[in-house]
Parts: C-alpha cells; sequence; structure tokens
C-alpha cells in the first residue's frame, strides 16, 4: 500500500492549507464548539452562534459535512427535521480547538490592552 503523499501547508497548493483555512475560520471554530453536547438543528445552531447568517451557517455546515467533520442526518418527517452532530473526526478537534477558545478569553485582556496602547498612539 503506497504512502500519502507528505502534506505541506506552507505550499500554496497543498490540500492541507485549505484544510488550515477551513479549521481556523472562526465560525468553524464555534461551530465544532457548538455542537460538542450532540446533535443539533439549524435553528438551534443559528441561536447559539451569534451573527453567523443563515447562509455562512448553510455554506460552514456543507463544508464541515464535505471534509467528514459533521454528519447530517434529515428525518423522514414532516416537516424534515435535519440535525447535525459531529464526525469521530470532528470530535478530534474539540480538544485543540477548545484550546485556541480558552486561549481567546484567557488572553483577550491583554489584547485588548495592546489594542488600545496602539490607538492611543
Amino acid at each position: 500500500m503506497p504512502l500519502p503523499p507528505p502534506y505541506d501547508p506552507y505550499v500554496r497548493d497543498c490540500p492541507s492549507r485549505r484544510l488550515l483555512d477551513r479549521i481556523g475560520d472562526r465560525w468553524t471554530v464555534l461551530l465544532i464548539a457548538a455542537l460538542e453536547g450532540g446533535p443539533q438543528r439549524f435553528s438551534q445552531l443559528l441561536r447559539t452562534v451569534e451573527g453567523i447568517s443563515q447562509k455562512m451557517l448553510t455554506q460552514t455546515l456543507r463544508s464541515l459535512e464535505a471534509d467528514g467533520l459533521v454528519h447530517r442526518t434529515v428525518h423522514p418527517e414532516i416537516p424534515p427535521r435535519v440535525e447535525y452532530e459531529l464526525t469521530a473526526l470532528g470530535r478530534s478537534l474539540l480538544a485543540p480547538l477548545g484550546a485556541l477558545i480558552d486561549w481567546a478569553t484567557e488572553h483577550m485582556g491583554e489584547v485588548q490592552s495592546s489594542r488600545d496602547a496602539v490607538d492611543a498612539r
């Protein structure tokens, strides 16, 4: 069985760069974290992640599904009920993205102070 190609996100056309773009996107970070507790409906996610538009939520969920990070389930009801949940691959992102969220909330005061100092110049 051949080994997978070496991936290098510093190379412009490497697919790993596109993946980093996806998982580094603010909506992706927030949606992955929002789905940590289990399956959620579109409307629940829209309420949980304040500021995301319906269009951006749809696009981000589709991308996460295509990347294998989120599973979409359509329940055969009228009206149809659609739920989104993390796959095992998506759940593997919880710890690293959680650390990023924790860092941002812990250090936001310092970052804001720095921003204020630069703005005051």
